[in-house]
């Protein structure tokens, strides 16, 4: 089940950046990329959506294979895109040592994702996916520990949790993130896959039994396995409204293993409530993408329409580059809208309403026992902000 692109921008630079996202492309596919570069393209358009798609360095992998068709200007200009990329990977993939050195040290557990794992282990090279920092599932137990272990690396919390309310945190939130000497947000522990509202109760000590070891720069990795991965990455995608074409580009790789189990991957998202949220990610990765549909899945993909509906809506949002801001009240009705069931809808909504988060405790200080009013505060701020 293929469909063409979509044709909202009809634009050769949109047409051109689909058509190279793929690490590995056959000779037709390249075939079809040299007919593009036949039109009239926007080199500079081209070059920022690249960059906003994060799928820079296949473009200029894929670009430099047939570089006579291409001006030397905008393949240097990728070339150097590139070459920040290695550098900011190789710096990435030294630090992910000494992180995983430091906290076996400690006997901590981790589940590294995303980043440079992923490039390395579904793209076969670390430097063909643009990574940004360094994302690790961690047990709500270790959290404590493991920021004392890396602040002697350099890393220190983006945001300031009291003590007597850090625990309060851990219970209602989802992550830490760490600011570092050599940048912001270089480091996210996640010891739930999102925030507690999206009401997405996803099996974290599962995640870290089904866990597969793998060989990252030289070092052996614990990271989700395969079908875990399907469903944690289309969760993320879902998050952001699939608006970068990497995410899909993510999904396309997995999915190319082969090796995935939809008996369990079905069940898995049946039980999460999220069986449309994975069938509008395979839908776009096919219609942007020319992904094929697992056969194992095709008649139910087929057989929802809401997912096909949301599915042309989303891809053309993509195409046309439309963000959602994801504290307004469209966002909150469309992550409403995805959800399957009438009872995950209702979860959404009281969790969002209900659930206190740092912004929270950043905007109102109460002491301990006062605690249980950040609900309060909570629903005053969302009423505040849906009512601009």
């Amino acid at each position: 089940m293929n469909h063409p692109a979509p044709t909202a921008p009809a634009l050769p630079e949109w047409n051109l950046l689909l058509a190279a996202c793929s690490p590995d492309l056959h000779e037709d596919r390249l075939s079809h990329i040299r007919s593009l570069l036949k039109m009239s393209v926007q080199w500079d358009s081209l070059l920022r959506m690249a960059d906003q798609h994060g799928t820079s360095s296949l473009l200029y992998q894929n670009l430099a294979r047939i570089e006579n068709a291409v001006p030397p200007a905008v393949l240097a200009s990728l070339r150097q895109s590139y070459e920040r990329n290695i550098h900011k990977t190789l710096f990435l993939a030294r630090e992910l040592i000494r992180i995983l050195d430091r906290l076996d040290g400690f006997g901590i557990e981790v589940v590294a994702y995303k980043g440079i794992v992923l490039s390395e282990v579904y793209y076969g090279d670390m430097v063909l996916r643009r990574s940004g920092d360094m994302d690790l599932f961690v047990r709500k137990a270790d959290v404590a520990r493991i920021k004392s272990a890396v602040r002697d690396l350099g890393y220190t919390p983006r945001v300031f949790i009291p003590e007597d309310a850090e625990q309060d945190y851990i219970d209602s939130g989802y992550e830490c993130t760490f600011d570092h000497p050599a940048g912001k947000n270089l480091l996210e522990l996640q010891w739930a896959l999102q925030p507690r509202f999206y009401a997405v109760d996803f099996d974290m000590d599962g995640v870290f039994q089904r866990a597969v070891t793998v060989m990252v720069a030289g070092r052996r990795v614990k990271t989700p396995a395969p079908d875990d991965l399907l469903l944690i990455l289309s969760m993320h995608a879902a998050k952001h409204v699939w608006g970068r074409l990497i995410w899909l580009c993510d999904i396309a790789q997995i999915l190319k293993l082969g090796n995935l189990n939809w008996d369990r991957i079905q069940s898995q998202a049946r039980q999460l409530g999220i069986e449309r949220i994975l069938q509008v990610t395979l839908l776009l990765a096919n219609r942007l993408l020319t992904t094929a549909i697992p056969p194992q899945i095709e008649n139910t993909i087929l057989a929802d329409k809401a997912a096909h509906a949301f599915t042309e809506r989303i891809a053309v949002s993509v195409a046309a580059g439309v963000t959602y801001e994801d504290e307004q009240l469209s966002y909150f009705r469309l992550m409403m809208r995805l959800r399957e069931r009438r009872m995950d809808r209702m979860r959404f909504l009281a969790r969002l309403t209900f659930t206190p988060g740092p912004s929270e405790w950043e905007a109102v200080r109460l002491p301990k026992l006062l605690f249980p009013f950040y609900r309060i505060v909570r629903l005053a701020r969302l009423a505040s902000r849906f009512s601009r």
